[in-house]
């Protein structure tokens, strides 16, 4: 038997082939119910390696690293005798369990060669926390764009590799490229939460603010609360309230589904979101608050205790400062640990000097990152943390015209009507 997308799979039962399908499909849109369907694929045969070897990242991507590795024991005690592509499936999948990114990753490359239409192997190199994204390589946008266009002959309109593939196109700026990609991705599966959440990329990386907030806050309506992508999709829904001046909305979306403890969302999601919508709203003029600052760098400090995550604690090390955590932010100013700990060290050292209102210490420190901050991971959107902190320092310090100019050398399309005041008024004042 096969799935569908052509790869032998070794199981006796089609109902447990079927519901297997299900979860694989489930899981590549981000959907509610993947783990639950692999329970079921396991329940109707319970040798059926691949499913235990799929509930395994299942359990991965949801922060649940026990119940991951106890699927991974599975997976690995009953593939030994599969196919060749089922072993090394489940050895790639094994790979990523025990947090060696670096090995899976190679061997995702080779297996690719022989077995392009593999999707769970395809699938942690996708986005803006993959194993390319995080690798803390320069030029890692351009590697992903690379690493899928050299397979799109394998695939014929294919809602799940439109979405990546659209979505890497989108993030080098190529948009008249990306846009029929991203459209068709989404009207292919309009369920699948990734597809929406790259044409929510696209239309912030065109400046189309108001579709944007129109698009994301009504697709969230027919989303799953537990859906992987829900905090991280209303953080898109409130930055755009914000810079459409709905502020009650914005802080509403916050406090339901990003804030701590109020709603779902996996660890580096819920930090990184927090964070940065908290500072962002600092931008646009909005009252600090002393108190959710406290909060989300309690909560980095629980879920992120030691650096690695360079991404993660970047963002980490703004709450540490704006919560005045000397040491928590401390431990990341020395950090040598992580794919990018030199620039951890040099944005916690740039987010105290913020926090102090020492902008031409801000300044200092940013300008060496500017040109390389991708290797941090995170989308450009993301990233505009650290542009937007930049221009903000400039324009405390009536520097105007440099701003201005930045601004549209940096982000064209987002420029096109100039600084956008709802972000830098109070900067500006």
């Amino acid at each position: 038997m096969q799935d569908h997308y052509g790869n032998e799979v070794s199981t006796g039962s089609r109902a447990a082939l079927d519901a297997y399908v299900e979860g694989v499909d489930l899981f590549l849109a981000a959907e509610a119910g993947a783990g639950t369907a692999f329970e079921r694929a396991i329940a109707h045969d319970p040798s059926f390696a691949l499913a235990h070897a799929a509930l395994a990242r299942h359990h991965q991507m949801y922060a649940e690293p026990m119940e991951a590795v106890k699927s991974m024991i599975s997976a690995r005690e009953l593939g030994a005798g599969y196919t060749v592509r089922e072993q090394s499936h489940v050895a790639i999948i094994g790979h990523l369990i025990d947090g060696n990114g670096a090995r899976a990753y190679r061997d995702i490359k080779t297996h690719i060669q022989d077995y392009p239409r593999d999707m769970l192997t395809l699938q942690p190199c996708a986005g803006v926390f993959s194993l390319i994204a995080f690798s803390g390589r320069a030029s890692r946008e351009a590697e992903t764009f690379a690493f899928f266009d050299h397979l799109k002959g394998a695939f014929d309109q294919d809602w799940w590799f439109d979405c990546v593939y659209g979505f890497a196109l989108t993030e080098l700026g190529r948009l008249s490229e990306a846009e029929p990609i991203v459209e068709r991705a989404y009207n292919a599966n309009p369920a699948n939460a990734n597809a929406a959440h790259y044409k929510a990329h696209y239309l912030y990386e065109a400046g189309e603010h108001a579709a944007g907030r129109d698009f994301v806050h009504d697709w969230l309506t027919g989303y799953d609360r537990a859906g992987l992508m829900h905090c991280h999709i209303s953080w898109h829904d409130a930055l755009w309230a914000v810079e459409l001046g709905e502020i009650d909305a914005a802080w509403s979306v916050i406090e339901e589904a990003v804030r701590p403890g109020a709603a779902w969302g996996p660890p580096i999601n819920v930090l990184t979101d927090m964070v940065s919508f908290l500072f962002r709203a600092e931008l646009a003029g909005l009252p600090r608050k002393e108190a959710l600052w406290r909060e989300i760098s309690d909560y980095a400090c629980i879920h992120f205790p030691e650096p690695g995550v360079s991404f993660a604690d970047a963002h980490a090390a703004l709450a540490h400062a704006m919560a005045g955590h000397d040491m928590a932010l401390q431990k990341l100013r020395e950090t040598t640990s992580g794919y990018a700990a030199d620039q951890v060290r040099a944005l916690a050292r740039v987010f105290s000097a913020a926090a102090d209102d020492d902008w031409q210490a801000a300044i200092d420190g940013l300008l060496p990152l500017m040109s390389r901050h991708e290797r941090l991971g995170g989308s450009n959107a993301q990233r505009d943390l650290i542009e937007f902190t930049l221009l903000h320092a400039l324009l405390k310090l009536g520097k105007t015209e440099e701003a201005t100019r930045l601004f549209a050398m940096r982000r064209p399309l987002l420029a096109k009507d100039g600084l956008p005041a709802s972000v830098f008024s109070k900067a500006a004042a």
